[in-house]
């Protein structure tokens, strides 16, 4: 999707493991592994921007790891509770632009390691063990290491 303004932009970021491995995506742009994720459109809120951008990108299911407060009767209509994403971040979309993403960042169980490769989306798409992170192969960068592998230790408790 293009961006919506033309200076920031709300994104979600789901960082999906499965048995000990987290799923990335290599971007057609920025020529980076990065998360599966995207632009949050203007008529939807985070977690249906979350569940529409894994589902486009690899179609997986999967369960957030994030709390979500119980709905209450809280008095109010409309009201409705949203997973706490884990991080969330600024940062240039590319090194040398001036926009700029609000990142929202999730951590995601997997229900199973089946995605599908949406060539429309990204150029390529697989699972990375811890040490494949580290391997200069891939080109991984620290940021990207970071949130995987706090991805990594949320699911393991």
């Amino acid at each position: 999707m293009p961006h919506i303004h033309e200076k920031i932009d709300f994104v979600v970021n789901a960082w999906i493991v499965y048995d000990g491995k987290i799923l990335l995506i290599h971007h057609k742009k920025l020529n980076l592994w990065l998360s599966v994720g995207g632009h949050i459109e203007l008529d939807e809120n985070p977690d249906q921007a979350l569940f529409r951008e894994i589902k486009e990108e690899c179609g997986l299911d999967v369960e957030i790891i994030a709390p979500k407060p119980k709905l209450l009767e809280s008095g109010w209509v409309n009201w409705q509770p949203l997973y706490s994403p884990a991080y969330v971040d600024i940062h240039n979309f590319g090194e040398t632009s001036a926009h700029r993403h609000i990142a929202l960042n999730y951590f995601a169980m997997a229900k199973s390691d089946k995605f599908v490769h949406n060539k429309d989306e990204h150029n390529d798409i697989r699972w990375f063990t811890k040490e494949e992170l580290g391997d200069p192969k891939f080109g991984i960068v620290p940021v990207v290491k970071f949130y995987a592998n706090e991805a990594f230790k949320a699911l393991e408790k």
